[in-house]
């Protein structure tokens, strides 16, 4: 199979966490971007031919990706590919069959006979071999998956047939894979495939929360990394977290080079978070290099990276709505 990552999607309901990056390289879990569980998802499926199609504030995402290395897909054939828009009209840039038409030199060089067409905001493991056999046994133009009856926007199809599609779309209105399987007119038998697994989407601010915080527990974190289907990421050497004395820390996920000396419970914290003295931080999510005072009170919480919380501040958010602080910015006490 043809590996086809569409990473162009964009949701105001995200609010300012994707305002200076693409959907695709959103943290999360930690160590992780959104884009690694359905790139690496491909990789255990033996895809060495990746393609990322992108939308706008790529920079963030080519740093995560580099040459593919970290996924085995820097090789001297295929490997990982990112397309960036050329076009100026929202729907030359951004639109998927407009956006894969640009580039298709890439399908016409490309040997695989198969591909498979999914989003960059799915979180969960997915054996795209599994749904390829089923997509030949029931000889079926173009397989849907589907979980627990929601469309997960993943399809897989005859190369070449997507290459016809790639003709017709301006002429039949077809904008995306999505728009074809909808369309009634068209002749192609259709199959729906049900996933059974853990799978879950991330398609606002609301559940990008509540998914991250599902991962503390460990039913859900078990089905997500598995033994044997592992998710790659960007790797970087950092020194191991230091608990201090007076630190404590329950049902959390901690990464590496944090400096903990107050009270983490039921939150994410990712790389080379500081938490001061007497701090309290729960139901949060705290990104990359935050730093938080001294008898800071944060709940329901989400810091994106470089947030400096002066001592003594108090932030409170929801379940339902999280209280968002914007990157890089400062949180003064009164």
């Amino acid at each position: 199979m043809l590996g086809i990552i569409n990473a162009t999607n964009e949701f105001d309901s995200f609010k300012n966490l994707t305002a200076h990056r693409s959907l695709a390289s959103l943290p999360f879990a930690g160590r992780y971007r959104l884009v690694d569980f359905m790139l690496s998802n491909m990789v255990n499926s033996g895809i060495t031919n990746v393609a990322i199609f992108t939308g706008k504030e790529v920079r963030s995402l080519i740093d995560h990706l580099g040459s593919g290395k970290q996924w085995d897909l820097d090789r001297k054939r295929d490997g990982l590919f990112v397309f960036s828009p050329e076009g100026t009209s929202r729907i030359e840039r951004f639109g998927s069959f407009a956006h894969f038409a640009n580039n298709i030199t890439y399908f016409l060089r490309s040997k695989q006979k198969y591909v498979v067409i999914t989003n960059c905001n799915t979180i969960g493991t997915i054996d795209f071999c599994k749904i390829l056999d089923h997509h030949m046994e029931t000889e079926a133009d173009i397989t849907e998956v589907f979980h627990n009856g929601q469309s997960l926007q993943t399809y897989i199809l005859d190369k070449n047939l997507l290459l016809s599609l790639f003709e017709q779309y301006k002429n039949q209105g077809y904008y995306t894979i999505f728009d074809v399987v909808h369309d009634k007119r068209h002749k192609f038998k259709i199959n729906m495939y049900e996933w059974a697994g853990y799978i879950t989407i991330i398609d606002s601010l609301q559940s990008y929360y509540q998914n991250s915080l599902d991962l503390l527990q460990p039913t859900v974190w078990k089905q997500v990394f598995t033994k044997n289907e592992p998710i790659f990421t960007k790797v970087k050497d950092e020194p191991p977290t230091q608990y201090k004395n007076a630190a404590k820390v329950t049902n959390s996920m901690i990464a590496n080079g944090c400096i903990i000396q107050g009270e983490v419970e039921n939150s994410i914290l990712f790389r080379s978070v500081k938490v001061g003295k007497g701090a309290v931080i729960r139901n949060s999510i705290i990104m990359q290099k935050c730093q938080i005072g001294e008898n800071c009170i944060l709940d329901g919480v989400i810091l994106d990276k470089d947030v400096k919380i002066d001592n003594g501040v108090q932030l409170a958010g929801t379940r339902e709505t999280p209280y968002l602080v914007e990157k890089g910015t400062v949180q003064k006490g009164r």
